[in-house]
């Protein structure tokens, strides 16, 4: 009944959908002159309509020909309407103003009907202006409405909304580690893009200062490169920016294990004309471990203006800076050269609430990026963007890890299994400069539109370390047992004659790629692109013989058919990924060249986007195969020619079927095989640790009331399901799995026009659940916080 409701809404759209139809697009304001999101505009005497954006700007596309009235209704408001005539394959601009102030708006019962955890558009992942269901790539998208109602302080927790992804490992803030560890159809891949560009840290992220992640499926070497992406995909934040008008927010944020943070967001314009524009984002948050040791403190500020000199030139310039003091997660290292002497929890005994740290020693992660971008319209079809990023991320303090060891413990010998705990003190930075020039265009050649989009991209990587050893302090069991002395002082002490690791590598890499979406028909359109990449290598400690170049060739093919335009789409694509790999001194003292690895994927499956926006979601399978992989064989022995697959089927669904009422779902399945591993025999026909579980479901749902004395209140309901997951698997060691598990989170919340208080419990049961890659990491427990934010 549902299927045959739907289609009687939907078939009108498909017949008035036309050849070479006109646009019909506008921004809706408020009386008081601020955007109007989530308002339903209507073609009178049609069924085509959709809904105005969060900056209240709408577009309606495959007009036919004619005169028409653009219409705006709300509930108990006069309707505001305005004549339009649509011309073949031209746009016409229609600008409406509602008889109601912003603050009677959020009141207004329509605007609980909308999907506000939608996301259509995106200009980075295809770095052309194209809405999801005409873009042949998966990708989802968590809002910052999402993190808001979740009371999400901390990035990893935020990636728990987005299908097929989950954590291998946090951040361990040494350098070169970067941001944490996550799986992704099979892959290691970590956050590393902001706004499209390089934005990478040795320690976490804040998610203060974050509009949106996009987390953009499958290999994406020929838009992204190969240094800051996997083959699973990428992770790319999406910065707050400003707007046109005064606002803004203060929130404070307290809950178990010491959790304190505040947060700041300002926004106003800085001249009566509304051409420059500033906000400001700020974060102070202080935490505990729920271990029995181990701390955070982060502070945040994250500055932005926009300059609009003309309509045709304007410039943004937005920067974070972030600082970070924390001990270090406890992370537990199987030994990978001998048979495990635990297979599983059980037999390991761990208990969880151990950290086997101090809070005395603790590493600090400082890091700033600064982006500055021109936008300057060339002409009516053509514009030009110039982008630049630079980014420092730094570590230092004090960086710990256990590793399994083989002896017995003195004095214990019915003891099989320890653990040495390893310190050293790390003192690095890495440097990174990344320089785009993009031109995209918007045209037609005969009746044939295409937009394409033409670019330079020059990066720069520059790491630098003076690292301690790292040296033993102390063996530990996994009941608690411990013999170390973990103090500044001592640790002091065991470094005070111990020489430095000075290292110095740099990378460069200059790229030139097109990539073009051809509209062969209204409903059928197919993208075509290709990247030409230089990767160079080098650095003031990198011998003369491990400096190289190698130039890969990276193409992407995508086909999409509309059967009912803006709403069904049927995709496919072909993908490319690549790793430049660098040269390795083999047993014989020979300096061994390798070829780029590559992986390729093939996927296809359906999009949709119903009832205007209020009903979208994907579903696809995907098979990726790379080959050329390197492997190990033994001491300074390598190989080229491994080969491996990762394919399975991702689902993603976004709804607001009534009002107040938003659900935000997804599932994932993957299968993925080492299938050729000449020389050693340790991985072949097994899963890859870093694959994470075959299984991912993720399930978040707010029902708010809309009407009456209770108006404003509401609950919000979720979880997490992960199942079994092998994070060793090898022959030499055996298998170590940790079990499936299911995480269950709640909230009940009053949300008004001036402020906003949820009271939220993560983990309810108590789930206790361990992340992994080849290691052992305790997650959260059952945790309370509450928040409550004015809104100005």
């Amino acid at each position: 009944m549902l299927c045959a409701m739907l289609f009687a809404l939907m078939a009108p759209v498909l017949a008035e959908d036309v050849e070479n139809g006109g646009t019909i697009k506008g921004t809706i304001t408020t009386s008081d002159n601020k955007p109007a999101p989530s308002v339903i505009v209507l073609l009178k005497g049609t069924k085509k309509g959709t809904i105005s954006d969060e900056n209240g700007q709408y577009t309606i596309r495959n007009v036919a020909p004619g005169n028409y009235t653009i219409e705006v209704s709300l509930i108990g408001y006069e309707t505001v309407s305005q004549p339009v005539t649509v011309e073949k394959e031209k746009t016409v601009t229609v600008n409406l103003q509602l008889d109601v102030s912003e603050q009677k708006l959020n009141e207004v019962v329509i605007t609980a009907a909308r999907n506000k955890y939608q996301q259509p558009n995106s200009q980075y992942i295809a770095r052309l202006p194209i809405a999801d269901i005409e873009n042949p790539q998966v990708y989802n998208t968590i809002s910052s409405g999402v993190m808001r109602d979740q009371v999400v302080t901390n990035f990893d927790d935020a990636l728990k909304n987005a299908p097929g992804i989950d954590k291998l490992w946090s951040s361990t803030g040494r350098g070169g580690d970067g941001a944490g560890y996550f799986a992704l159809r099979g892959f290691a891949v970590q956050p590393t893009m902001k706004n499209g560009l390089a934005g990478i840290t040795n320690g976490g992220l804040d998610v203060a200062g974050i509009e949106r992640i996009e987390v953009i499926k499958g290999p994406s070497g020929t838009l992204f490169g190969s240094s800051l992406v996997s083959y699973g995909g990428l992770i790319n934040v999406v910065t707050k920016r400003p707007y046109d008008h005064f606002g803004g927010s203060v929130s404070y944020t307290g809950g178990s294990y010491g959790l304190n943070r505040f947060t700041l967001d300002v926004n106003t314009p800085l001249d009566k004309d509304g051409k420059i524009l500033f906000r400001v984002v700020g974060a102070y948050h202080d935490e505990n471990s729920f271990q029995d040791a181990g701390f955070a403190k982060n502070r945040y500020i994250a500055p932005s203006l926009t300059y609009k000199v003309n309509d045709r030139l304007s410039f943004l310039v937005n920067a974070e800076f972030y600082q970070t003091e924390r001990t270090n997660p406890t992370m537990i290292f199987f030994d990978r050269s001998t048979t495990l002497f635990a297979k599983n929890l059980d037999e390991l005994g761990y208990n969880p609430k151990n950290s086997f740290t101090s809070n005395d020693l603790s590493i600090k992660n400082p890091t700033s990026n600064v982006q500055a971008q021109m936008l300057y319209q060339l002409s009516d079809s053509w514009t030009s963007q110039t982008v630049v990023s630079r980014s420092t991320a730094k570590t230092q303090g004090y960086y710990s890890y256990l590793y399994e060891g083989t002896q017995y413990l003195p004095g214990f010998p019915d003891v099989k299994s320890t653990f040495a705990r390893y310190i050293s003190n790390q003192d690095a930075y890495t440097n990174t400069t990344d320089i785009q020039q993009n031109f995209t265009g918007d045209f037609y050649l005969g009746k044939f539109r295409n937009r394409v989009v033409v670019g330079l991209d020059y990066f720069e990587s520059d790491a630098n370390g003076s690292n301690s050893n790292y040296v033993q302090n102390g063996e530990v069991r996994m009941d608690g047992f411990d013999n170390g002395v973990l103090t500044k002082a001592h640790m002091d002490e065991l470094l005070k004659n111990d020489s430095l690791n000075i290292s110095n590598a740099n990378q460069k890499i200059y790229s030139a790629y097109i990539s073009d979406v051809f509209n062969i028909l209204p409903s059928l359109s197919a993208m075509a692109s290709v990247r030409v990449d230089r990767f160079e290598n080098g650095g003031t400690t990198v011998s003369e013989s491990s400096k190289y170049g190698q130039t890969a060739v990276s193409p992407k093919f995508g086909i999409v058919y509309q059967p009912i335009i803006n709403t069904l789409s049927v995709f496919a694509n072909y993908m490319n990924g690549f790793t430049n790999a660098a040269p390795r001194m083999n047993k014989d003292n020979v300096m061994q060249s390798f070829d780029p690895e590559q992986a390729n994927q093939l996927e296809g499956g359906i999009k949709v986007n119903l009832l205007g926006g209020l009903l979208s979601g994907s579903l696809s399978y995907y098979d990726i195969k790379v080959k050329n992989i390197i492997l190990s064989t033994g001491p300074q022995e390598y190989t080229q020619g491994g080969t491996r697959y990762s394919k399975g089927i991702e689902a993603a669904v976004t709804a607001s079927p009534a009002p107040g009422l938003n659900i935000l779902a997804g599932y994932s399945y993957n299968d993925s095989k080492i299938t050729k591993a000449e020389g050693t025999s340790d991985y072949l026909d097994r899963r890859p640790e870093e694959a994470g579980p075959q299984n991912l479901a993720n399930l978040w749902a707010t029902y708010k009331l809309t009407s009456g004395k209770l108006k404003g209140f509401g609950i919000g309901f979720g979880g997490n399901y992960a199942s079994e997951n092998k994070i060793l698997n090898r022959v030499t060691t055996g298998v170590f799995t940790l079990p499936s598990y299911t995480v269950i989170n709640a909230s009940l919340f009053y949300n008004s026009p001036k402020f906003d208080v949820t009271f939220k419990l993560d983990n309810i049961t108590n789930e206790v659940y361990y992340k992994g890659w080849s290691t052992l990491e305790p997650q959260m427990p059952r945790r309370f916080v509450g928040n409550v934010a004015f809104k100005f």
